[in-house]
């Protein structure tokens, strides 16, 4: 399995500044395409982590430079309608005390975006609503900064729901003018204790087959 990150984002404060793009070459010196997955389950390290790792480590063997951002723990609140993003256009958010801004820099800079979440009561948590929310809003008001990169969600369930849940994930893609790729189910993954997903083989399937897909598409926009 893709080995999980053990990046504390909990303790950060966001800065003012985005951050600098990261820009990766191969041994060519050609450069490398890179896709940001973010955790939105507020246990860290559990089956949605392993769920989006499935997907990285496909990305990660076509080439694709790859990031895990977990919210577990962090300060990350919702959007205050403030309006503030759409005049100050600086593609940040105004309210600037959690770790909202440093999530957006990352997916900004990304030419894909990987987003997980676990089913609560049939819909996000409310760690990945807030970035919805507020990385969404910021986002249309700067000149649609995700439009054409690649999307996709991921969703863990212990038993219904997570439909719901990708549909309100794609919702935002589409929103966003993003590009969704499919595979050969909807991306989700049933199980409720830590690793719990491991044992869905047909899960753990529509991830593996859902990073070469995306990694296909991410190629050819770049070709």
């Amino acid at each position: 399995a893709y080995e999980i990150s053990t990046r504390d984002w909990s303790s950060d404060v966001c800065s003012t500044d985005l951050p600098e793009p990261l820009v990766q070459s191969n041994e060519y010196g050609e450069i490398r395409m890179k896709v940001v997955a973010i955790n939105g389950s507020a246990r860290k390290d559990g089956n949605t982590a392993i769920l989006l790792g499935y997907v990285l480590k496909e990305l990660e063997q076509e080439g694709i430079s790859t990031e895990l951002i977990q919210l577990a723990g962090s300060k990350i609140h919702g959007c205050l309608a403030c309006g503030q993003c759409w005049k100050n256009k600086d593609g940040k958010c105004a309210v600037d005390n959690d770790v909202l801004n440093r999530c957006l820099g990352k997916m900004t800079e990304a030419d894909g975006i990987l987003l997980g979440s676990p089913t609560y009561f049939t819909d996000v948590s409310t760690e990945m609503k807030a970035l919805i929310d507020r990385a969404g809003f910021v986002a249309r008001g700067n000149g649609d900064l995700f439009r054409r990169k690649v999307g996709a969600a991921v969703v863990a369930v212990r038993r219904a729901g997570s439909i719901h849940v990708f549909d309100t994930i794609n919702h935002f893609f589409l929103i966003s003018q993003m590009i969704v790729p499919g595979s050969i189910y909807w991306n989700m993954g049933i199980g409720l204790e830590k690793g719990d997903v491991e044992k869905d083989e047909e899960g753990i399937k529509t991830m593996q087959v859902l990073g070469q897909n995306m990694a296909w598409l991410l190629k050819k926009i770049r070709a």
